[in-house]
């Protein structure tokens, strides 16, 4: 359990994965008491970060041996509600239970409030059934509510990344309102300054770029380099599966086009250079393109600390 520390608040960060949210609010002062992450990967790159292994399968966790808290934050499986994967909301047999996780440790503990991310489909997920279940529990539970789907691009990342973010406080009584949230930028910052040159062992192989890469039938990945002024395209979890012609590449490497690199990956995302990642090249893909933008919640976190909690 981690240490009693002049904090300014505790939160636990649920389904962690490799601790993005947490990154953001404990640079606003906030102090972990409790995590949670089954999958062993994330835990293990969780563990390098933070010196604790997070809590296993939710499902399991009684609410009851849950800490005291002031801030839930939840970033709920991406699959179910996400408009690239195959769009089963709340009738998925596992997954799509886990949101009712979260309402039964916010039931019993009454935090003072919550950060919740999905992907932006959740907005339209079941012609908006998904959301309006969600805003009705929330409503249910007495909470204040309001939601934003977010560019991460706006928030200084060098990437196009839409999240739906849903914010809210403990009242007398539930339901939406407008917060007045905070403002991001339209001047995006480019990914070029974070493109490494002469990567090795990275290089996908002249007939993987024939094949899949450059099909004249199919849409094209975006090619990147050191001069790339733009923000790249949303770097997904299946992004080693190169098949998948939306990714992002780099001019560079033995045979003139490679996959990104882990640093690349972290910039991209938003994680500092220093944040390690103990596992192989696909986990790490797959943990970053399941991460949160990292700047966009730390922009949230601040806020939520100094106005929605207070």
């Amino acid at each position: 359990m981690p240490k009693e520390t002049s904090k300014d608040f505790k939160f636990i960060d649920l389904f962690a994965g490799v601790g993005g949210m947490r990154l953001a609010f404990e640079k606003a002062n906030g102090q972990c008491v409790f995590s949670s992450e089954w999958d062993k990967y994330s835990q293990k790159t969780y563990e390098a970060n933070f010196g604790e292994i997070p809590h296993g399968d939710i499902t399991q966790i009684d609410e009851r041996d849950i800490p005291k808290f002031d801030i839930l934050l939840a970033g709920f499986p991406c699959q179910p509600f996400s408009t690239i994967g195959k769009r089963q909301g709340f009738d998925h047999p596992t997954q799509g239970t886990l949101f009712h996780d979260v309402v039964r440790i916010m039931r019993h503990h009454r935090n003072k409030a919550f950060l919740l991310e999905n992907v932006a489909g959740l907005e339209n997920h079941d012609g908006g059934r998904t959301l309006e279940v969600i805003e009705e529990t929330l409503t249910s539970l007495n909470y204040k509510y309001d939601y934003r789907v977010l560019d991460a691009a706006d928030f200084g990342v060098p990437q196009h990344r839409s999240r739906i973010y849903i914010v809210g406080h403990k009242s007398r009584r539930g339901g939406r309102t407008d917060f007045d949230w905070p403002e991001g930028k339209k001047t995006h910052k480019a990914i070029g300054p974070h493109v490494q040159t002469g990567v090795l062992n990275h290089s996908i192989s002249k007939h993987l770029q024939k094949v899949y890469l450059f099909k004249k039938d199919d849409g094209r990945p975006q090619i990147i380099d050191a001069a790339s002024d733009f923000p790249v395209k949303t770097l997904v979890a299946s992004y080693h599966k190169i098949q998948r012609l939306t990714g992002t590449f780099v001019r560079d490497g033995e045979t003139g086009i490679r996959l990104l690199t882990a640093d690349e990956c972290k910039a991209i995302m938003g994680f500092p250079k220093r944040f390690e990642m103990p596992v192989s090249r696909t986990q790490m893909y797959r943990q970053m393109g399941n991460s949160v933008a990292v700047p966009v919640v730390t922009v949230l976190a601040k806020w939520i600390a100094e106005d929605i909690l207070k």
